[in-house]
């Protein structure tokens, strides 16, 4: 994961469109040189913690502005970002509802730390079933295949947590 080169270039794209996003409201931003891999119980992922400083003279800017900026990024949407959500949207041919988003906490100085949470599920209004949502990053060197098989299992924990209930 960490020395696949596909993998590597399609996480440099969700990193450089935080950095992106954060540029207006930031008087800089610290991005390290290279991911680190996070080790999860049930999947690992490439991740990068990407830090700034707010602009001192600027309006208080609150974590919700920054969220708005930030939502969706490259690892959701794609890149540019506006340019793909119309051919997500066109090729897709459904609605995304609530796909992805910005998971995290705020404190009462309006201070937070946020990640991107890139699986989900949408209980039916019945209840008696869920959709279940789960994606890959897109890039040149993608296989197919490999895409269906690395989304199939993205959504092993969901399908065993279900399954024990």
């Amino acid at each position: 994961m960490a020395k696949s080169s596909k993998d590597l270039e399609e996480h440099e794209y969700a990193v450089r469109s935080v950095v992106d996003a954060l540029n207006p409201f930031t008087t800089s931003t610290n991005v390290p040189d290279s991911p680190f891999v996070l080790h999860l119980a049930n999947v690992m992922h490439l991740a990068t913690d990407v830090t700034g400083v707010i602009h001192e003279s600027a309006n208080r800017v609150d974590i919700f502005s920054l969220l708005n900026s930030l939502h969706p990024t490259a690892a959701v949407c794609g890149t540019p970002r506006d340019k793909a959500f119309e051919i997500i949207t066109t090729l897709e041919g459904m609605n995304r509802e609530r796909y992805s988003g910005p998971i995290g906490w705020v404190d009462y100085r309006g201070d937070g730390e946020m990640g991107i949470a890139l699986r989900c599920g949408k209980i039916s209004e019945d209840g008696f079933s869920l959709r279940a949502f789960a994606g890959c990053g897109i890039v040149a060197g993608s296989n197919p295949a490999d895409e269906l098989a690395e989304s199939q299992a993205k959504l092993i924990p969901m399908r065993t947590a279900l399954a024990t209930l």
